[in-house]
């Protein structure tokens, strides 16, 4: 993996900085994607092609759609049928199925006849296709679905865990998360369940996604947290939360935002107007309607003038200044910034 680009604007065109404010890919295109995995994605002819950290376009064959890439692979649709393409642009798996899925610890689930199965990196089937659906292998395991019912399967294709229930996630390490009746819950590896369905399932909040180890849990419209091995660390008594970084998590009460610990102490108190997530020991906070960056003891250390902002990665942080783009920083100065025109 090549050094981080970040994404920038000018005249109405996207292209990429380097962590020190250099252009390396002019300004060119109408839409363009952050890097994911040593690429970006753009809008060519009005179709997404791959651009390289090098700033080329795999364009060796044009295609309808181009997933992003996973394991050296991204998978392709050409009018119905899916195949895959490797980091140089070739066709790497023929084009010839109903579907086609990530590939994760070297399987993928693809779709023929109307049933999914799993192939490997030379197309050929290691589980043939049998299941109604299927996810991405994690720790070993994946998710299938038969008859409406989920459970998972080996890489060997045996089901150590039958199908019950209404929906089955991928492995996070030794836990899942399960549905039934719309509310989730944990299982292990063994299909025990750690911790019964019980908790609301809210869009892009709580889906049961862990982050450092812990994950937001939602009952009766408010959250707390639970661990990965099921237990209820911070009881669901806030009006909103986000996610683990840097050992802390924002946390609203009335309105006001401030930080938690991993064992729910409240180390920044509430008195922010919004918050974001801590990262590179940073998080982005509105004071006045405005926003800036406090530190992991609750310091303001880049002062709020902001309208928009970012958490940091990869040491900068995208900030939006009276319409104009900037990266700023950990000290708060500009890397690079936008020229109106």
């Amino acid at each position: 993996m090549g050094k981080p680009l970040f994404k920038i604007r000018e005249n109405g065109k996207y292209g990429f900085i380097n962590e020190e404010g250099e252009v390396v890919i002019e300004a060119q295109y109408f839409e363009a994607e952050d890097f994911y995995n040593g690429f970006s994605r753009v809008k060519f002819n009005d179709k997404l092609v791959p651009l390289d950290s090098m700033g080329r376009l795999l364009m060796k064959h044009l295609f309808n759609y181009v997933a992003l890439f996973e394991e050296q692979l991204a998978s392709v649709r050409l009018v119905s049928l899916w195949g895959y393409i490797d980091e140089r642009g070739n066709l790497s798996i023929d084009v010839q199925f109903e579907d086609a899925r990530d590939f994760s610890e070297n399987l993928a689930a693809v779709k023929t006849s109307g049933r999914y199965g799993y192939i490997n990196r030379d197309a050929d089937f290691v589980i043939m296709p049998q299941y109604d659906t299927a996810g991405l292998f994690k720790n070993q395991l994946a998710p299938v679905s038969l008859n409406k019912k989920y459970g998972y399967v080996d890489k060997q294709g045996v089901l150590v865990i039958k199908p019950q229930f209404d929906v089955a996630n991928p492995f996070q390490g030794d836990v899942a998360v399960v549905l039934e009746k719309e509310q989730w819950g944990l299982i292990d590896k063994s299909g025990k369940i750690l911790l019964k369905p019980q908790f609301n399932l809210v869009k892009n909040i709580s889906e049961g996604d862990f982050s450092e180890g812990m994950a937001i849990v939602s009952k009766n419209e408010k959250y707390g947290f639970i661990n990965q091995y099921g237990q209820v660390v911070v009881e669901p008594i806030y009006n909103q939360a986000g996610d683990f970084g840097n050992g802390l998590a924002l946390v609203a009460l009335e309105g006001n935002f401030g930080y938690i610990n991993t064992t729910g102490d409240l180390v920044i108190r509430h008195k922010f107007e919004d918050a974001g997530i801590f990262s590179n020991g940073l998080a982005q906070v509105k004071v006045k309607d405005k926003w800036g960056y406090i530190d992991q003891s609750g310091q303001i250390c880049i002062d709020p003038v902001y309208d928009a902002v970012l958490p940091f990665k990869y040491g900068l942080a995208w900030t939006i200044k009276q319409g104009k783009w900037a990266y700023i920083n950990s000290n708060g100065e500009t890397i690079w910034e936008e020229v109106l025109v």
